[in-house]
Formats: C-alpha cells, structure tokens, sequence
C-alpha cells in the first residue's frame, strides 16, 4: 500500500503550538514575578541590594521583554536569546546562596562596599530567603526554556 506524500512544514501543530507558548508564558510569568518583587523589597520594603543581587537583576529584567517578544508571535527560537540570560543568572544565584549558607568564602564576594552578600536580610519560615527565591526562580524559567526548546520543531 503507498503512502500519500506530505511535506513537512516547520510550524508546529495546533497542540504543540499551544504547549509551547504556555512553556514560553510560564517562563515569562515567572520573571516577571520575580522582577516585580525585586523591585518591591528594594523600593517599597528598603532592602538595599548587595552587588550579587544587582547582577541577579541584570540577569532577570531583561528577561521579562525578551520572553514576551517570544510570544506575541509565537517564536520558539526566543530560547536562544533568553537561555543564555536564565543559566548565567542561575550560576550568580547558586554562588551567592552558597555564600549565605557559608560554603563560600566571603573573601572572594564582589561585595566590597555596602551590603555584605553573605548578609541574609530577609528570612521566611526560617529557611526561604532572597538568594533562596532567586535560585528557585531561575531554576524554574531555565527548565520552561529547556523544555521548550526540546519540545519546539527543528
């Protein structure tokens, strides 16, 4: 029996369009969570940011519009762009948890003037903090990223 010949188009299916975009939202959600309340606990609440978290921030913001350029339309190749910012925010986050929990020396911190990094200045329920958050945030937008690009089209 013969096949019908179909060519291959490289738009994804209705259903796979549909889970890439809430992959791409949910990242894009979370960033923007996250940059909101940074600039929450730094404008509303006072916290001055250490000089880690500044670079979280650099890492982070950005975020925000290049994922929601992503959407509208629909690109998957926005992971390219937004894939580098999530993993190298993820790396500055990891190393300044671990400076909070003491696994790093405080010598080697970039925090010379102001806010010392190992300082924990907020705590909730006695273990989530800032560094904690941050962590958790790009962890999250990294594997939304990576699973978009796994699950977009060559």
């Amino acid at each position: 029996m013969r096949q019908a010949f179909q060519p291959s188009t490289s738009q994804p299916s209705s259903a796979s369009h549909d889970s890439i975009w809430a992959l791409v939202f949910g990242a894009w959600l979370v960033a923007t969570i996250s940059t909101l309340g940074a600039l929450f606990l730094g404008e509303v609440m006072g916290y001055t940011p250490c000089v880690l978290c500044w670079y979280q921030r650099i890492f982070m913001f950005p975020l925000v519009f290049v994922l929601a350029a992503g959407l509208f339309p629909l690109d998957p190749r926005v992971v390219r762009y937004s894939l580098p910012l999530a993993i190298g925010g993820l790396g500055t986050a990891v190393f300044h948890f671990a400076m909070t929990k003491g696994y790093i020396s405080e010598s080697i911190s970039p925090c010379t003037q102001g806010v010392p990094c190992s300082q924990v200045q907020v705590e909730w329920l006695g273990f989530i903090t800032i560094p904690l958050l941050s962590v958790l945030a790009f962890a999250v937008i990294t594997a939304l990223l990576i699973a978009t690009y796994f699950k977009a089209p060559k």
